[in-house]
C-alpha cells in the first residue's frame, strides 16, 4: 500500500475526469476452489479498486459520489466465529481511515444508495465486471442483466481509469522494478536447472516456488515447455531432451505490480547453427525495439518495423521471399509472428485488458485491424507516452497445423517458401520478452539485472552450474 494522499489525490483526479454521477468501484470476493471454505489463496483483490482505495480485504465496495463530493467505503465487519478461523482484521471503518475515506456502511445500505440513483436518474458509472458474483451483484443492486453489462459500463469511467493507470507514478515504476528483479531470479533459476532429463513440470514449480517464496506469487500461469510454437504451453511431466529449446515465459507479482519476461533456451547448454540462426532474428528484433521506442511513436509502427526486419532476416534464410513490404503488408510475416510485439504492463499483467483492449491499446487515432490474421491479435498500437510500461516480445514459431493449412489453401505463397518451411515442424519456437519503461527521450529496461538473453552469455550462464 502507498500513503494516505496517493489514494486520495487519485480518487480526487478520478473524480474531476468523470466529472458527474456516481463512481462505483467493485473490490473481489474470495472465490471457491471446489467448495465454499477451500478458497483459491491469497485472494486477488480488483486492480481498480486497489488503485484507488488501496485495501485488500475481500467483500469491499468503493462509491465515490461526484456530484455531493462523497466517498463512502462499503463493507460488513468479520464477526468472532471468522476471527477464529482467520485471525483479527481491522473493522471496514478502520481500512478506509488508512486511505483517507471518511464515511463507511454495511454492505446491506449499498444497495438504498443505488435505488436513490436509479429513481433519481442519475449517472451510475461502473467498470465492465470479469467475475460472475460480481455479475450478480450489478444486477442485483441496478437491475441490468450479466450479458448487458458490458455495453452498460461507463465509457467515461473507463476511459478517466485508463488515462490515470497507464501513465505510471515513480512509486509504481520502483515497484515494477522490484517485480522485475524477482523476475531475474525465477528465470535464472531456470536456466541454471535445465538440462537433459529434467521434467518440465520440475523447472517450472521451480519457477514458480521462486515467485511464491519472494512475492505474492506469479502474476500468470508460468508457461515453460519445449513446444515454444505452443503459445500459452504449460509444463507436462515430459522429460527435456537433448538438442531441443525450452521456453520459459513467467513473471511475479509483488506489492500488487507484475513482471512479465520471456527467455528460451538450448537443453543442453549449446543452440546448434539452425538454432542460433533463428536465434539471433528474433534478438535483433527485441534490441531494435530498445532503440525505436520512444515517446511519441506508434507502437503499432514498432511492431511492423520488426516484422519488416524479421522478413528481410527470414528471407536471407529462405523462408521468406518476394517484396518485404508487400510481404508484411499481406500479413506473411504472420506465419512466423501470429501475435503482437508487446502490450501494457503494471497492476495486471496485461495491463487494464478487462477495461477493453480497444481502450488501453488504442484510441481514437490509432484503431486495430481486426481482420488480419496475426494483426488482430496487437495487443498495443497506441502512441507511446513517458511513463508507460510496455513488453517487448518478438518470437519466432513453427506452428505445424498453420503451415499446412496455409500450404493447402496458398494463403501469402508469393512470400512464403513451404517447402523450406516442412523442414522446420519440428523447430518449436522462440520468444525474447522484456518490460520497458518508456522514458523522456526513449526507454529503458525494467529491473536491475538482466537475466541473459544474448546467445554467448546465455550459454556461458548456463554452463556455470555445470562445472
Amino acid at each position: 500500500m502507498f500513503s494516505k494522499n496517493t489514494y486520495i489525490s487519485r480518487r480526487e483526479q478520478l473524480r474531476k475526469l468523470v466529472g458527474e454521477g456516481i463512481i462505483i468501484l467493485f473490490g473481489n470476493n474470495e472465490a471457491p476452489a471446489n467448495y465454499p471454505a477451500n478458497s483459491y489463496a491469497p485472494m486477488r483483490q480488483d486492480s481498480s479498486f486497489l488503485y484507488y482505495f488501496g485495501q485488500h480485504r475481500d467483500g469491499l465496495v468503493g462509491v465515490i459520489d461526484v456530484d455531493n463530493n462523497e466517498e463512502i467505503l462499503f463493507g460488513d465487519d468479520i464477526d468472532v466465529e471468522d476471527i477464529v478461523w482467520m485471525g483479527y482484521t481491522p473493522s471496514v471503518a478502520d481500512l478506509a481511515a488508512e486511505v483517507g475515506v471518511a464515511k463507511t456502511a454495511p454492505m446491506a445500505k449499498l444497495s438504498q444508495v443505488c435505488c436513490d440513483c436509479v429513481a433519481t436518474k442519475r449517472t451510475i458509472h461502473f467498470l465492465p465486471p470479469y467475475r460472475h458474483d460480481t455479475k450478480i451483484q450489478i444486477m442485483d443492486l441496478l437491475g441490468i442483466h450479466p450479458s448487458q453489462q458490458k455495453e452498460k459500463a461507463s465509457l467515461n469511467l473507463i476511459k478517466a481509469v485508463v488515462k490515470m493507470r497507464a501513465t505510471k507514478e515513480p512509486q509504481e515504476i520502483e515497484a515494477i522494478d522490484r517485480a522485475c528483479d524477482v523476475g531475474y531470479a525465477m528465470h535464472t533459476t531456470a536456466q541454471l536447472l535445465i538440462r537433459p532429463g529434467v521434467t518440465e513440470r520440475f523447472v517450472g514449480g521451480q519457477v514458480d516456488g521462486i515467485a511464491r517464496s519472494l512475492s505474492q506469487g506469479v502474476s500468470f500461469a508460468t508457461i515453460f515447455t519445449q513446444h515454444g510454437e505452443i503459445m500459452h504451453g504449460c509444463p507436462s511431466d515430459a522429460l527435456l531432451e537433448d538438442g531441443r529449446l525450452a521456453l520459459c515465459d513467467s513473471g511475479c507479482e509483488l506489492n500488487d505490480y507484475c513482471s512479465d519476461n520471456t527467455r528460451t533456451m538450448p537443453v543442453n547448454g549449446k543452440f546448434n547453427q539452425r538454432q542460433l540462426e533463428i536465434y539471433s532474428i528474433v534478438e535483433a528484433c527485441h534490441d531494435h525495439v530498445l532503440e525505436v521506442a520512444k515517446p511519441g511513436v506508434k507502437y503499432a509502427d514498432v511492431h511492423f518495423s520488426v516484422c519488416r526486419l524479421m522478413t528481410d532476416r527470414l528471407k536471407e534464410l529462405g523462408l521468406m521471399k518476394g517484396d518485404t513490404e508487400e510481404a508484411v503488408r499481406a500479413g506473411a510475416h504472420a506465419m512466423f509472428l501470429p501475435h503482437g510485439l508487446g502490450h501494457m504492463m503494471g497492476m495486471d499483467v496485461h495491463d487494464m485488458e478487462g477495461l477493453g483492449q480497444i481502450y488501453v491499446g488504442f484510441d481514437e487515432e490509432t484503431r486495430p485491424n481486426l481482420e488480419q490474421f496475426g494483426t488482430n491479435c496487437l495487443r498495443m498500437g497506441r502512441r507511446l507516452e513517458e511513463g508507460f510500461v510496455v513488453t517487448d516480445e518478438p518470437g519466432i514459431y513453427f506452428i505445424p497445423a498453420l503451415i499446412d493449412d496455409w500450404k493447402a489453401s496458398g494463403h501469402c505463397k508469393e512470400f512464403l517458401n513451404f517447402d523450406k518451411l516442412e523442414t522446420y515442424k519440428d523447430f518449436g519456437g522462440i520468444r525474447i520478452e522484456d518490460d520497458l519503461l518508456i522514458t523522456k527521450d526513449g526507454c529503458r529496461f525494467m529491473g536491475s539485472k538482466r537475466i541473459p538473453y544474448h546467445p554467448d552469455e546465455l550459454e556461458e550462464f548456463m554452463a556455470s552450474n555445470k562445472e
